[in-house]
């Protein structure tokens, strides 16, 4: 089978992860880069012997490209994954699926409509760590959930800023970069957040975007949470530090990032120790807990997302985070901004009836 040739958009920090898994791909083939011709992205693309071009538009009529990745500035998402489907050409969108929640939805729709698949980057689903732990926390040792904590606190170095101004910009925050994903991680392992209530805080670096956010949640099960989200935090309370996936951050694999608890036994993650009573009838403070510690193989989410991406431009799969998904989480980021500039909980229904009465853009 001829392999893949891909289009990649954005040829950054997350981009050139994607550019080396496509060259490093039975199954796939880097066609073109889209970039501002700059001196950096005209020498990226002369090492891998690919054409730079400066819209996705222009590669597209210039070449004939099987898929597109798109992992290019927030902001440039929407039109730039529109352009894609339009022409018939399914798009991996790196998480948010656009910045704001109008365009989400729009995105959505159009991938419906048109037939056209839309994968969001969310790789962790991909994750062997959250396959086991979905295993467990579905299981009768578990019982029904009833709370969660989580955190992802990290320092982002200056240079991160210096690299990517807009990160300091509206739309380019660590809630739409970072916590998007463990909203995502959130709605898969505990059900639909129902409401939320949130405050942020920009007290250390001073940017337009939140440096610091805390949020209580609510889910569709009856199920609570809490979450801390710093950027700004000498903490290694984090998924990149406390996983182990990314071998370029450091890795504490005794420490967690998120505590489970459920009727019957709770999990801590991603150690993935586990506690449950040997009998629910018996559950009780004083009871001692049948302590485990779960099993799981080995994988890049990243490159088991590429895997699935090519799945689903082969039309042999659906995507596993699809255009809606993506639109759902962006719907719970809407209400955790709602909350934030409100001081007050917003529940998602809000937020959607703003939406449709045109309140939200």
């Amino acid at each position: 089978m001829t392999p893949l040739n891909i289009l990649l958009s954005g040829p950054g920090l997350i981009g050139r992860q994607h550019a080396k898994l496509i060259l490093e791909h039975e199954d796939c083939i880097l066609g073109g880069i889209v970039a501002p011709p700059s001196e950096p992205n005209v020498e990226f693309g002369r090492v891998r012997k690919v054409p730079v071009y400066t819209s996705v538009e222009d590669a597209i009529q210039s070449a004939c490209f099987d898929a597109a990745i798109i992992s290019s500035p927030n902001r440039f998402h929407f039109e730039q994954a529109e352009t894609c489907v339009r022409a018939g050409i399914p798009a991996l969108v790196e998480k948010p699926i656009t910045d704001t929640l109008r365009s989400a939805q729009q995105l959505a729709d159009l991938s419906d409509q048109s037939g056209v698949p839309i994968l969001v980057g969310h790789h962790r689903t991909y994750s062997p760590l959250l396959v086991a732990a979905e295993g467990f926390l579905r299981s009768g040792e578990f019982g029904r959930p009833v709370a969660l904590q989580g955190s992802a606190l990290f320092y982002k170095p200056a240079q991160y800023f210096l690299d990517g101004p807009w990160r300091t910009k509206s739309g380019g925050g660590p809630v739409l970069i970072n916590l998007i994903h463990e909203i995502g991680l959130m709605r898969l392992l505990f059900g639909e957040i129902v409401s939320v209530f949130a405050d942020a805080s920009n007290a250390l670096r001073q940017f337009e975007v939140e440096d610091t956010v805390s949020i209580a949640l609510r889910f569709e099960n009856g199920a609570l949470g809490s979450f801390l989200l710093s950027d700004v935090a000498a903490s290694n309370k984090s998924w990149e530090m406390t996983s182990g996936e990314n071998p370029k951050y450091p890795h504490y694999p005794d420490s967690t990032c998120y505590h489970f608890a459920g009727s019957n036994g709770s999990l801590d993650f991603p150690s993935m120790l586990t506690r449950h009573y040997r009998d629910a009838s018996e559950a009780s403070w004083w009871s001692s807990f049948s302590d485990g510690k779960l099993e799981f193989s080995s994988g890049d989410p990243l490159r088991l997302q590429l895997d699935h991406f090519v799945q689903v431009s082969r039309k042999s799969a659906t995507p596993k985070i699809s255009a809606r998904d993506g639109y759902k989480n962006m719907l719970v980021v809407e209400a955790i901004n709602m909350s934030i500039l409100g001081r007050r909980m917003i529940d998602l229904s809000e937020v959607f009836h703003r939406y449709e009465d045109g309140s939200v853009k």
